[in-house]
C-alpha cells in the first residue's frame, strides 16, 4: 500500500443528476456533487443568479399597508 492512497471506503451512493437525471455517484470523488458533470452544476447556478427559481407566497399583512399615494406613485413614471 502506497502512502497516498487511502483504504476504500464504503460503496458511493447512486443519486439522480438533479440537472438531467442520469444517475451520478454522490461522494466525495465527485468534484460536481450533487449533479453528474460541470455542465450541469453550472447550469443549476446560470438558473439561480436568473432567478428563474421562485417560491411563490401569499402576500402578507404588510404588503397591504402601503398607503394608496404611495402604490400610485410607485407606478409613475421618474423624471
Amino acid at each position: 500500500m502506497s502512502v497516498n492512497s487511502r483504504p476504500p471506503g464504503p460503496a458511493a451512493r447512486i443519486v439522480s443528476c438533479p440537472g438531467c437525471g442520469a444517475p451520478t455517484p454522490y461522494s466525495a470523488d465527485n468534484p460536481w456533487r450533487p449533479f453528474c458533470s460541470e455542465r450541469c452544476r453550472n447550469g443549476d447556478l446560470g438558473a439561480w443568479s436568473s432567478e428563474s427559481y421562485r417560491v411563490v407566497a401569499k402576500p402578507t399583512e404588510a404588503d397591504d399597508d402601503i398607503p394608496e399615494e404611495a402604490a400610485a406613485r410607485q407606478g409613475a413614471p421618474r423624471h
